[in-house]
């Protein structure tokens, strides 16, 4: 296991299968909160399960609804069980701590430098930890 040193943005424990991409993706529009994947047709990843995955990707992009995106998915249990960011994300990080606060359901989301980033590109396990340590293999 290989360690970062992210910024818990939202703290927590979480580990899972690790999905990675480097495209921005809107919540709105983008994911569905009724089956966890991707559904924006121009993503990379369009199609793909990340529902209970660590997923990292650079930032959300668009609307601000995207927050009410990833909360419906945390009361279905269809969000990822992380994020991990390369750039804060206010929508997101609102999505989850309304997601904390109404359903006792924590989405821990971690910051990592553009160097940290890119080393995650190849991971395939990671585990997160409430002090933004991520392990990955």
């Amino acid at each position: 296991m290989q360690l970062i040193q992210g910024h818990a943005l939202i703290s927590g424990n979480a580990q899972g299968d690790v999905i990675f991409t480097d495209e921005p993706l809107s919540f709105w529009g983008g994911y569905s909160a009724r089956e966890g994947k991707i559904i924006d047709t121009h993503h990379a990843l369009f199609g793909t399960n990340v529902a209970g995955k660590i997923f990292v990707l650079p930032s959300a992009r668009g609307s601000s609804t995207g927050s009410g995106i990833l909360l419906e998915a945390i009361r279905l249990g269809n969000a990822p069980a992380a994020l991990i960011l390369k750039r804060r994300d206010a929508i997101l990080a609102l999505g989850a701590i309304v997601g904390r606060e109404l359903y006792d359901k924590i989405l821990p989301i971690v910051i990592v430098s553009e160097k940290e980033f890119v080393k995650l590109h190849k991971a395939h396990f990671a585990c997160l930890h409430m002090d933004g340590v991520i392990e990955y293999e």
